[in-house]
């Protein structure tokens, strides 16, 4: 029997902790610092450690023989948590911070690619404003302003005018909106067609996709407003059949990690490939070295393998003797989100109706920004808790995430009414 050690407190790693909750190896779970869900899990409790706090994550470790720890966000994969933990003696599922600076730097990233032949938008990096709005002017399109740094899923702009262009190169680059993860931007053609999330269990070597899902990341219904950290999510897509997944595979999966063990720096847990399917195949938006939030709500809810084992291969480098077997299923989770989010914060709120929403069939619901006050759950701003929920459709599991959300109830509460309803990403 094992102990594993889940990293992060939000609805991913409470998804992930609900997951290995369920595996007969595992026998004591700890979430650091988890959240009020993760908490009410059997055999879990939440340890009072910060999720950036590596030499205070490889302490605990070692304090309660962590057999396994699972690193949920991306800031302490880029501070190089797991190659800590592996001077540690620690076995993790995650990348070591080389790998990791794929989804760190942009701009690496954005060169690796070309360098590796991997389909991707063509950009230019820039680090003075003057220079990166010189080229903005002469430019004939529109393009994407990226963030090249870690910027809590908020980094990417995509404006629909030169000016709003404009004013997104003045924020990163003069105003400093975006601190230092703005310090150096990508200005990007921007792709046309479906976006999609293909995530992969990877072992160094060999890789195995999860489900295809789609992501909605804008804040409003039919993809308006702000661009979020994603508003839900619902598998499978239906902008990916067998023969796209294994062509992306193919181009994008197999020669990343080919690249990378060639470098000497095997990647080893989840890369997750955010892709838009064009009228020229698939192109990486980007690279995340973890898993989604919220894809992983909705996929992880049809995992029929045990996790622990699955995540367990990884980090050995011994997925190929693991089988990894889905559901014949759907799934679809639905974010409910604090007032004013993205842009501003909120009054905690209690929450009621969670017991009424997780009795309709199917459904689960998955915390994030929630925390009990005076003995009571309260929102505590941000996006909240992940709706899910199961069915043999897309149409069938939204039917039932849609009841539980309309279950659940606190001031200001906002969530999209689209998830799973119709395809995001998509413009005319």
């Amino acid at each position: 029997m094992s102990c594993v050690l889940v990293v992060g407190g939000g609805g991913r790693e409470h998804a992930l902790a609900w997951a290995l909750s369920h595996s007969p190896s595992v026998d004591r779970l700890l979430v650091a610092p988890g959240n009020p869900g993760t908490a009410a899990l059997n055999r879990t409790e939440n340890a009072a450690v910060a999720a950036d706090d590596v030499a205070g994550l490889v302490a605990l470790c070692r304090r309660e023989s962590v057999d396994l720890a699972v690193i949920g966000p991306e800031d302490p994969l880029a501070a190089g948590i797991v190659d800590a933990l592996a001077s540690a003696g620690v076995a993790a599922f995650g990348p070591s911070a080389a790998c990791a600076r794929l989804e760190a730097s942009k701009a690496y990233c954005k060169r690796f690619l070309i360098d590796n032949g991997i389909p991707t938008a063509a950009a230019e990096v820039f680090e003075d404003p003057d220079a990166a709005l010189a080229h903005l002017a002469s430019r004939p399109d529109v393009p994407v302003v990226k963030a090249s740094g870690l910027a809590a899923g908020k980094g990417v702009i995509v404006p629909e005018t030169p000016g709003e262009a404009a004013s997104a190169v003045r924020a990163m680059l003069t105003e400093r909106r975006f601190g230092s993860a703005g310090e150096q931007i990508l200005l990007e053609e921007r792709l046309w067609g479906r976006e999609v999330s293909v995530l992969a269990f990877c072992d160094g070597e060999r890789f195995a996709v999860l489900p295809p899902a789609q992501d909605h990341k804008r804040l409003g219904t039919g993809d308006e407003g702000p661009n979020t950290g994603g508003m839900g999510a619902f598998t499978p897509s239906p902008a990916i059949d067998d023969r796209l997944l294994e062509r992306i595979g193919q181009q994008v999966i197999a020669p990343t990690l080919a690249a990378l063990k060639r470098a000497g720096t095997p990647y080893r847990g989840l890369l997750y490939a955010g892709l838009m399917i064009t009228g020229d195949g698939p192109k990486v938006i980007e690279f995340n070295c973890r898993f989604g939030d919220p894809e992983t709500q909705a996929v992880i809810r049809l995992l029929r393998s045990d996790l622990f084992e699955v995540m367990v291969a990884c980090a050995t480098g011994s997925l190929s003797g693991v089988p990894i077997e889905w559901a014949p299923a759907a799934s679809v989770a639905i974010v409910m989100a604090s007032a004013g989010y993205p842009v501003a914060g909120s009054d905690p709120a209690p929450i009621s109706g969670l017991d009424i929403a997780e009795q309709e069939e199917g459904c689960v619901v998955f915390h994030a920004g929630t925390g009990v006050i005076d003995g009571a759950l309260h929102a505590n701003g941000g996006r909240v808790l992940a709706v899910t929920a199961t069915g043999m459709d897309v149409d069938a599991a939204a039917d039932r995430a849609y009841r539980g959300v309309a279950a659940i109830g606190f001031e200001g509460a906002q969530h999209r009414a689209d998830i799973g309803r119709a395809p995001a990403g998509v413009r005319p």
